[in-house]
């Protein structure tokens, strides 16, 4: 028996659907990426395009000062700068690390941020929106007036656009962190709840000491001051002309100077940035004690409404104070690991745990 020419274009479409449907949605399970920010500061490290250019030029200094060394006519002029190029680049692919997780902390946060912020406004939205019913029904029972009601309405107004604002900034902070981490913009992420910060241990003394060694900017002006104390070196003698000798002093002392100038900032700013971490530790004390007042508030609302001494709407009220609150508890942490960042950016220590 011949099957039908119609019936064979049929199933044939219908193979073709479910193949279509099959590899659309293996494409989006291939986009869609769940991070934790942990995982996020380890991708960045790892396949980050300047890390990646870091360690790269951290690989050549260290193949040309292999080559140097083992270059019997290499004067020492030669092999000293080949240390020093070699020296720096390590430095600077560890402040790199520094400045990338700084950054991926920042974008996690922000995006993370925003999607608590949806789910706050959608709240206020709906508080908004029964406040204004409430408003017109007290207007027709002539106990408001229509300033009531312009007034519900215009809050109700101002937070939708709230609304809408925070819906369409989302997606556009989950793209430049995709890109950060070296995904497609149009990658779909799910971003888990960041962790508690860490208690920052170190004291105040030990990230000022030694920044000489850790921040690329003062490494490479101390690598300059040693340089300058070799040109020193080999100019005194009497086959150099004094002219010669006096230059290489001058210029030892100017890079001393620069050296000890830089060290003052870079300890002023590590100083600095110690005292925001402690400024942001007392932020979340605050906002944590005050979520706690939102948190009783809300539950006496509860026991109110059961004994029928509240309203419907007084409970709901009470239930967008306790989420703002606690919104505002995400927002004192994510502070402080943006200091806790800032303070490992500063400081060249990692003190966030996380740019391992």
């Amino acid at each position: 028996m011949t099957t039908p020419r119609r019936t064979i274009h049929v199933n044939t479409a219908r193979t073709l659907t479910v193949l279509l449907a099959l590899g659309l949605g293996h494409a989006a399970a291939q986009d869609a990426t769940k991070l934790s920010l942990a995982s996020a500061v380890t991708r960045a490290l790892a396949s980050g395009p300047d890390v990646t250019t870091a360690r790269a030029n951290l690989q050549k200094a260290q193949a040309n000062l292999r080559a140097v060394r083992a270059d019997p006519t290499s004067i020492i002029t030669t092999q000293t700068q080949a240390d020093q190029d070699n020296a720096a680049a390590g430095v600077t692919l560890s402040g790199t690390k520094l400045n990338v997780a700084q950054t991926v902390i920042g974008q996690y946060l922000a995006a993370y941020e925003a999607g608590g912020r949806i789910d706050l406004n959608s709240a206020q939205v709906a508080l908004d929106k029964r406040n204004l019913q409430i408003a017109q029904a007290r207007l027709a029972a002539k106990v408001a007036t229509q300033l009531d009601v312009n007034r519900a309405q215009t809050s109700l107004n101002s937070n939708t656009q709230e609304l809408a604002d925070a819906q369409a900034q989302l997606p556009v902070l989950k793209a430049q962190l995709a890109r950060t981490l070296g995904l497609s913009t149009g990658a779909a992420l799910t971003l888990a709840d960041p962790p508690a910060p860490p208690k920052l241990d170190s004291t105040l003394a030990t990230l000022q000491a030694g920044l000489d060694a850790r921040l690329p900017s003062l490494s490479q002006a101390s690598n300059g001051l040693s340089l300058a104390a070799l040109q020193v070196k080999l100019a005194n003698n009497d086959y150099t002309p004094a002219r010669t000798l006096e230059d290489a002093r001058t210029a030892q002392a100017n890079a001393q100077r620069g050296l000890d100038d830089a060290v003052k900032a870079a300890s002023t700013g590590v100083r600095d940035a110690y005292r925001a971490v402690q400024n942001a530790q007392e932020g979340v004390d605050i906002a944590r004690q005050q979520n706690t007042n939102a948190q009783t508030t809300l539950t006496q609302a509860r026991a109110r409404l059961k004994a029928g001494t509240a309203a419907a709407v007084e409970v709901q009220q009470a239930e967008v104070q306790a989420q703002q609150t606690g919104f505002a508890v995400t927002q004192a942490q994510n502070a402080l690991w943006r200091a806790l960042a800032a303070l490992g950016a500063a400081s060249g220590v990692d003190v966030t745990g996380l740019a391992k």
